[in-house]
């Protein structure tokens, strides 16, 4: 009788979290992904819109250590690549730029836990920038588990291209200095990933074509997860700092799923007019997307709710607003119909250069 209800008490405890969290216990899928969070700062007196403070990186390292499983970024991106199952609960955990906050307010927590993470830097600034990571630091944090991976030399916006400047000649000086970045990496931590988060997460296809041309992977700054349809050249990741630091929403953003997107209209993110000639039409793939509800697909853009129609396994959405200079987005969700509470994610990025052809930052 004792193991009977030891049992039932287990069973209500487990339901009862479940329950309180609206999300079902983890089960290996194919197909649905996984969440890599982002971030930069951790500290209080940083830019905020960059920045969580360290009281809430340590609320959300325990919700996480309660609720996901936190894999090496590796691992979830060779799933990606080969369509290999994971738990619905798996989650990388990254940072762009190497900040010295990181290791002094992050990296110890971290370590507590036993989360693997990995930091996107520059070489050019490290050791040399007074709020950036020494090579000895960098070095011992590899040796304690941390991954390093390249963001360029300098952090450059990558689409801006010098007076001029050809298109072959722009390509070229970029891709310099990508590889210039990777060598020294390699140099100082012995390993060379190929991976590249676009500094701003700025990019456009022909920059894409060159990553997966060369065998990199490419890593933005848009929201959604990653699973086997995700164009890894640009794989999406959830901020986490400054206005998405807020456990309340990030809790959803972590729950969600990739949505099995297997050809999208707008093929490049890159664009010089300010208004789209055309709706996005997203194409699903038809096995995959009988797991979410398809015609509750709702999209949204900078807080509005955009005009969707939904055609078998395709949806096409009318982004009737002009885009501002700079970095803008469209959030797509829609439903799981299996698991109450989780969404398949979506975002398409927007990136439109001033009249002089630069960025802000």
């Amino acid at each position: 009788m004792q193991s009977i209800m030891r049992a039932l008490v287990i069973s209500m405890l487990i339901w009862g979290f479940t329950a309180a969290l609206n999300v079902a216990p983890a089960k290996e899928m194919k197909n649905v992904g996984a969440v890599i969070l982002l971030y930069h700062h951790v500290a209080e007196n940083t830019p905020r819109s960059t920045s969580v403070t360290p009281d809430e990186f340590a609320e959300h390292l325990a919700f996480i250590k309660a609720n996901y499983v936190v894999f090496p970024l590796k691992d979830i991106v060779e799933a990606a690549k080969h369509n290999t199952p994971l738990p619905d609960n798996a989650l990388a955990i990254t940072f762009d730029d190497g900040y010295n906050n990181i290791y002094e307010n992050a990296h110890p927590l971290l370590k507590e836990y036993g989360f693997p993470y990995t930091v996107f830097i520059n070489p050019s600034v490290i050791g040399v920038q007074s709020n950036q990571l020494s090579w000895d630091t960098v070095k011992a944090m590899h040796n304690e588990g941390v991954t390093f991976a390249n963001h360029t030399l300098d952090h450059l916006h990558m689409l801006e291209k010098r007076d001029g400047e050809s298109e072959k000649q722009w390509l070229n000086r970029v891709w310099q200095n990508v590889t210039d970045a990777e060598a020294q990496i390699s140099a100082q931590v012995g390993e060379s990933l190929k991976y590249l988060a676009y500094p701003f997460g700025e990019y456009n296809e022909v920059l894409a074509n060159k990553l997966q041309e060369q065998g990199y992977i490419g890593f933005g700054q848009h929201s959604g997860a990653v699973g086997p349809f995700s164009n890894l050249a640009a794989i999406p990741r959830f901020p986490a700092a400054g206005p998405y630091a807020k456990l309340s929403t990030l809790k959803t953003k972590m729950a969600s799923f990739a949505m099995p997107v297997v050809n999208m209209s707008l093929s490049n993110p890159e664009l010089s007019s300010p208004s789209l000639s055309a709706p996005i039409t997203v194409t699903l793939d038809a096995t995959v997307a009988n797991q979410l509800r398809i015609n509750q697909v709702t999209c949204y853009y900078q807080g509005d709710t955009l005009p969707v129609e939904v055609n078998g396994s395709q949806f096409s959405v009318d982004l009737n607003k002009a885009l501002p200079v700079g970095r803008s987005r469209v959030n797509c969700t829609a439903p799981s119909k299996t698991m109450a509470g989780r969404y398949f994610w979506y975002s398409i990025p927007f990136f439109r250069a001033d009249k002089n052809g630069k960025y802000p930052d």
